[in-house]
């Protein structure tokens, strides 16, 4: 019998002059990057909670917390590789991942088709599972007037019983 699970994850990093922007495994020129304990990728963090909120196994914090300095400057390619590996040491395959960026700038549509590529090669799934979208709001709120980028992120995972 298969059991299908879904999972809603999301995160938010300030941005800040100085630090290299990764967003969906891909570095994107910018005038800024985004504040974190890691690379701060915004969307692979997004899409690691979604993961792990699928399989009820906690989120990013609890299996890479950020006082831990062996995860200091670590990609969100390493992370989403580590995630996958302890996704399928529980019994879950990845069936889909749906995804949001929330920026004003940098426009994301550009590189949509990279990020598709590289989070899909670092969960070892194939890109037509990884969906990537971008929005801006408009002027609104912290991502609008340029302080901030988030993501949203939800996921499937299958895990087959046995019976």
């Amino acid at each position: 019998m298969t059991y299908l699970r879904t999972g809603l994850g999301y995160d938010v990093h300030r941005l800040a002059h100085g630090r290299k922007m990764y967003i969906g495994c891909i570095e994107i020129p910018h005038t800024c990057g985004l504040l974190g304990h890691s690379d701060a990728d915004v969307l692979a963090h997004a899409i690691i909670d979604a993961l792990f909120g699928a399989c009820a196994l906690g989120d990013i914090g609890t299996h890479f917390p950020d006082k831990d300095e062996k995860y200091k400057g670590i990609s969100g390619t390493a992370l989403l590789t580590a995630c996958a590996e302890k996704l399928r040491e529980h019994g879950y395959e990845i069936v889909n991942i749906d995804s949001t960026v929330v920026a004003q700038k940098p426009k994301m549509a550009p590189y949509i088709p990279q990020m598709q590529n590289a989070i899909a090669s670092a969960l070892s799934i194939e890109p037509s599972k990884v969906s990537v979208k971008a929005k801006t709001e408009e002027g609104l709120g912290f991502t609008g007037n340029e302080t901030g980028i988030s993501a949203y992120a939800i996921a499937m995972v299958e895990k087959l019983q046995q019976q």
